[in-house]
């Protein structure tokens, strides 16, 4: 039996070991540097992205979306960030059925000082991954997506060195 589009295929199971060594390359360096794993870095910086505009913080379910986890995985994430001191809820001041979640001033100096390491992480394994037949038109999408945004004037694009490490 032959698969109609091999190609689709390959490409969806590229974009996954992409995603599997980066992952857990930055896990390792957020663990041993700051005793955070990836999704509390996630939940941590899109959390610290909140404003007090129109639309400005996030519920439950928003933020499960954002960081891409189940709303009860969400939830058991943000009480042990809640129990560690980097988050804090409070209920929505216009709809007493809605808890919001804020960053605390522990939240925020951990999510700067995470920050280096995790840029780092990702251009080291991005480096690496790059260097792979099968994984380096995908690492040239996403340092393009960076130029791209860096451009619009969006984010800073700084190069950093390529340090050799063994990823995944």
């Amino acid at each position: 039996m032959t698969r109609p589009e091999p190609g689709l295929a390959h490409g969806w199971c590229a974009l996954s070991a992409l995603h599997g060594r980066i992952e857990a390359h930055i896990e390792r360096a957020l663990q041993a540097g700051h005793g955070l794993s990836v999704r509390e870095f996630s939940v941590l910086d899109v959390l610290s992205d909140q404003h007090d505009g129109e639309g400005g913080h996030f519920r439950m379910t928003q933020l499960a979306d954002a960081v891409v986890l189940s709303q009860s995985a969400t939830t058991r994430l943000v009480t042990r960030l809640e129990d560690r001191g980097l988050l804090a809820r409070y209920l929505c001041p216009t709809d007493r059925r809605g808890i919001y979640t804020d960053v605390t001033e522990a939240g925020l100096a951990l999510l700067e000082q995470a920050r280096p390491t995790n840029d780092h992480a990702l251009r080291e394994a991005l480096d690496t991954a790059g260097r792979r037949p099968e994984l380096a038109p995908l690492v040239a999408a996403v340092r393009g997506l960076e130029r791209a945004e860096a451009q619009a004037g969006r984010a800073p694009a700084a190069p950093a060195p390529a340090v050799p490490v063994a990823v995944g």
